[in-house]
């Protein structure tokens, strides 16, 4: 078992001394939220931790939540508990911000992994940036965008598969049960459903479970 570390505190020294004891104890990436207290995840406050996790090889593991508590709750009203808004969304959000932003031209060697909230959002989340990025920032996206940036999605058992590798190919997907907790995104039979059920070839099973996962994480 090799862990994701926590990074708590608003201090960014803080911040940067969890990194390190993490990856001297073991850690092979950090765990973030979509928003971090007041900050998205390409505001440059957080570039210093980027760099730090380059260097290290370590992973950001981008997790379903969200750290700012007026969002929240404002997400929530009349819609408790608002866990698509604020917890999922939170993150494709991020994923897009980020590469409008360019943090993957920025950061050349960071990976980052976005975990349990899914993959079908993808397919439409490239889209929406093939659109934009020429006309708002100038650049056009990659042919295969999750591998040129280095940018990993971790699906479900039951997400369309097939369809979304056209967008995300074969080499960074992964697969997430949320083992250990009893919510929506739990599935305990996850990586039997996906055999079986996944609609996808021994070939592709063996990369989701096993080899992109290594590459991910610096395994």
């Amino acid at each position: 078992m090799r862990e994701l570390q926590p990074l708590a505190g608003r201090h960014l020294a803080a911040r940067l001394d969890q990194l390190r004891f993490a990856h001297a104890h073991g850690a092979v990436a950090v765990f973030m939220r979509g928003i971090e207290n007041e900050h998205l995840l390409h505001d440059p406050c957080f570039f210093p931790l980027y760099e730090a996790a380059s260097a290290l090889n370590m992973a950001i593991g981008v997790h379903a939540g969200n750290a700012n508590p007026y969002v929240r709750e404002l997400l929530a009203q009349r819609n408790a508990p608002g866990t698509f808004w604020a917890y999922r969304m939170s993150s494709i959000g991020a994923f897009h911000s980020l590469v409008m932003a360019g943090l993957p031209d920025r950061f050349p060697h960071l990976r980052m992994v976005f975990v349990e909230i899914a993959s079908q959002w993808v397919p439409w989340t490239l889209k929406d940036l093939a659109r934009r990025l020429p006309q708002q920032r100038g650049r056009t996206l990659p042919e295969n965008p999750l591998k040129a940036y280095r940018l990993y999605v971790a699906c479900q058992s039951d997400d369309d598969l097939p369809y979304v590798l056209t967008y995300t190919g074969e080499d960074n997907m992964m697969m997430g049960t949320d083992y250990g907790h009893h919510d929506h995104a739990a599935d305990l039979e996850g990586l039997r459903n996906l055999k079986t059920a996944g609609g996808i070839s021994a070939r592709v099973y063996d990369k989701i479970v096993d080899a992109n996962p290594r590459a991910a994480y610096g395994l």
